[in-house]
């Protein structure tokens, strides 16, 4: 993977910046060719407890789609701003601001963001960000936490109902992490965090369609809360799984990960996956800006309200250059 070398030119109005002087995300989202997989596999352990939640969660979602024609049209409204919402938190936070560094977020911004992330229920910030980094860092070796090479369904949700390998605790634990533990914000909800799921993934989804509108408890609890979540959830797992396994590879050939259109709709713009690897430290995660990509859409108009600024963006010129590199020559324009 490329190493983080950018264009010289700003676009002060809209916060963009493309710079040439060696200016980083964080050195630990790119490759590690010097990691070596040890010999022998150790025994996989199951999370019983893990399993058993999700089981009951995807139970739930099934009987929340049962509910959907009785629910009235602001409940599925509100269903989808609360998806919206937390995919936000995800993505535009917990992905691109925090994991990494592609762009700077005022405080307000990391608020609302580190709100949605709680929404999202994906494990704290802190977490989610210290993982990524491990998977861009190891991608498709034993120390990557949702090794695509281990098949779909470890790579979907398995990775989270089992042990993790030695190598990714290990590993994770040698990570660069200063910025994250520096973040106020990031800190704060890690403190807060049980607290904040059960009130911003859980109460509030069901508690303001039942308070403002007089939706029903159980549709509301069944659907702006567990079938969105469940929702949310496999849209960011099928960045995982899907998009390392399925679609074309026009930047670079020699990894798995896949440009998948409907991985990028379903996950709000993160479907651009053989970019995203090739240059991680892109802000849009994608050559074609907002195009499926709602998370750009929402960094660009927080650029111009002024609350998010330094948005890192790769030159057409290095594209191009790496297309002709080592791309799968599927590339175009547009």
């Amino acid at each position: 993977l490329p190493s983080h070398f950018l264009s010289k030119s700003t676009d002060h109005r809209a916060g963009k910046q493309q710079n040439g002087e060696a200016e980083t995300s964080t050195v630990d989202d790119v490759f590690d060719n010097t990691y070596k997989e040890k010999s022998g596999k150790p025994p996989m352990v199951f999370v019983w407890r893990n399993i058993i939640l999700m089981s009951l969660l995807h139970l739930g979602a099934l009987y929340g789609v049962t509910l959907i024609p009785s629910a009235s049209p602001s409940t599925l409204a509100w269903s989808a701003v609360c998806y919206f919402l937390s995919a936000l938190g995800v993505t535009a936070g917990a992905h691109r601001l925090w994991s990494h560094r592609s762009y700077k977020g005022s405080f307000p911004l990391r608020v609302f963001l580190a709100l949605s992330n709680s929404m999202a229920f994906q494990n704290d910030i802190f977490e989610w960000a210290r993982d990524h980094r491990a998977h861009h860092k190891y991608s498709e070796t034993d120390a990557d936490p949702h090794n695509a090479t281990r098949g779909f369904f470890f790579s979907h949700i398995g990775w989270l109902l089992v042990r993790k390998h030695p190598d990714v605790i290990e590993r994770g634990q040698k990570l660069e992490l200063s910025d994250l533990k520096a973040d106020s914000v990031v800190m704060f909800q890690r403190r807060h965090y049980k607290l904040s799921v059960l009130l911003l993934c859980f109460l509030v989804p069901t508690l303001v369609p039942w308070y403002f509108w007089g939706e029903s408890l159980v549709v509301a609890y069944f659907i702006p809360g567990l079938l969105r979540y469940a929702l949310v959830l496999n849209a960011t797992w099928l960045v995982n799984s899907a998009a390392h396994m399925w679609g074309n590879r026009p930047y670079d050939k020699t990894i798995n990960p896949r440009e998948n259109a409907f991985v990028a709709l379903s996950a709000v713009g993160e479907g651009f996956h053989n970019y995203h690897h090739t240059f991680p430290f892109d802000y849009a995660a994608s050559e074609f800006g907002s195009k499926l990509n709602l998370t750009t859409a929402f960094i660009d108009l927080m650029c111009f309200l002024g609350l998010a600024k330094d948005c890192k963006k790769v030159s057409k010129e290095m594209i191009r250059s790496r297309v002709k590199r080592s791309g799968d020559s599927s590339y175009k324009s547009g």
